[in-house]
């Protein structure tokens, strides 16, 4: 890869959202904001390796998909009405409302309650947070065609109902604020720990951005419980970002990391909104249990003078609001370290996750401490086929070659 190809490479991470969410308002039509967005993008591969470098390129991407928009608009007569709108946006600003902040507004509006969820969710993960059709899919762990379809029908469903990109009314966000939550934890969860092969270990930008819009939605919501729980998780997961990935590369464990490089104001801060949430006396939401239980892992000086027993309890009040198979998986490692690694391997092999690659990792994990070394092996072979990251790959593959080998095989 060339120095420019670099450059466009971590352009596009960071002015993807930016840019479709410019062309969004300014067009009202996802299709538009999204293909002129692309072309841009087309236009930088081709042009920026002979032109240079622009100086500001999220502002030459913006100029260069607002005149292909305008350019398409004119030849389609019968969208001539668009175009109108357009000019007049390009010269009257349009009021803000009570969201300034484009991409917080294409959030909600890809978030709209006319959608299913998960189609809410798919076409805000690819339009904000620049997710390929792959990496959606993983999240979802779906098979790509029907993650593409899924996009497809939410695209068109808010074309036939006339769904405007519009700014919010102060009254439109309780009933959207569910599906912005989810995409801004799968966004953050795609950037802390990046899930296409080959891929670098974190996705800085997509943490921050994250982080960044869930800010701006507490500030439009204070007193909602589950939009400061999700914040308190983000911020308590961010602090140990720097102590996940070891100098080689690889993913370092909980267990194993060097606790005095986690971040300890984000740390502070985290802690600060789980115990005023507590005080609420509200019942918490998934998103606030979560935050505590990060809250449990980040006030032990040592994974040895971790609460397990308070992080099962705090999965049992989890699984009452979601039983899926991911938080009964989570709270079994956390069995493994009270009632030990035997009670946990059963609940374990009761789930249904076989194309999960974290199931077979917990898998391999449990099946080591029992002393079951093969069957671990076959585990750990399993989980490296279906893990997508290069740091998480390495990480598993120097748990697998760590086991006792069997005697007789030559290999000592």
């Amino acid at each position: 890869m060339t120095d420019v190809d670099e450059v466009i490479a971590r352009v596009h991470r960071a002015e993807w959202a930016r840019v479709v969410a410019t062309m969004a308002r300014r067009f009202g039509d996802l299709d538009i904001a999204e293909e002129m967005t692309a072309e841009a993008f087309a236009a930088a591969v081709e042009r920026w390796p002979t032109d240079g470098i622009p100086p500001n390129p999220g502002a030459w991407l913006t100029t260069t998909a607002d005149h292909k928009a305008i350019d398409r608009l004119r030849r389609e007569a019968k969208r001539r009405e668009k175009y109108q709108e357009a000019l007049m946006l390009s010269d009257s600003p349009e009021p803000l409302g009570v969201i300034d902040d484009d991409r917080l507004r294409l959030v909600f509006t890809c978030c709209h309650p006319a959608l299913a969820m998960e189609a809410r969710v798919a076409l805000t993960l690819r339009m904000v947070g620049g997710l390929t059709m792959p990496e959606i899919a993983r999240a979802f762990l779906v098979q790509e065609a029907a993650l593409g379809q899924r996009i497809t029908r939410a695209k068109t469903k808010i074309k036939a109902a006339r769904i405007p990109y519009r700014v919010p009314y102060r009254e439109d966000l309780p009933a959207r604020v569910t599906g912005v939550l989810t995409v801004l934890y799968l966004i953050f969860n795609e950037g802390y720990l990046a899930s296409g092969p080959g891929t670098e270990a974190v996705r800085g930008e997509l943490t921050a951005e994250a982080i960044r819009l869930t800010r701006l939605v507490r500030e439009l919501m204070p007193s909602d419980g589950e939009v400061a729980g999700l914040l308190a998780l983000m911020l308590l997961i961010e602090a140990r970002r720097t102590a996940r990935v070891s100098a080689s590369g690889a993913l370092v464990s909980l267990a194993e990391q060097d606790r005095s490089a986690w971040d300890r104001e984000l740390i502070a801060e985290g802690h600060a909104l789980v115990r005023a949430r507590l005080a609420s006396g509200q019942a918490p939401g998934r998103y606030q249990i979560l935050a505590a239980i990060n809250a449990v892992h980040t006030d032990a000086g040592d994974v040895s003078e971790t609460d397990w027993s308070q992080v099962i309890a705090l999965y049992d009040q989890l699984v009452r609001l979601d039983p899926s198979p991911i938080v009964r998986l989570n709270r079994a490692i956390a069995v493994a370290e009270v009632d030990g690694p035997q009670v946990a391997a059963a609940e374990v092999d009761a789930l249904p996750l076989e194309d999960y690659h974290v199931f077979h990792a917990t898998r391999a994990d449990l099946l080591r401490r029992l002393g079951r070394h093969e069957e671990s092996r076959a585990a750990y072979d399993r989980a490296i086929s279906l893990a997508g990251n290069t740091a998480e790959t390495a990480y598993l593959i120097r748990r697998r070659d760590e086991l006792p080998r069997p005697f007789g095989n030559g290999r000592g």
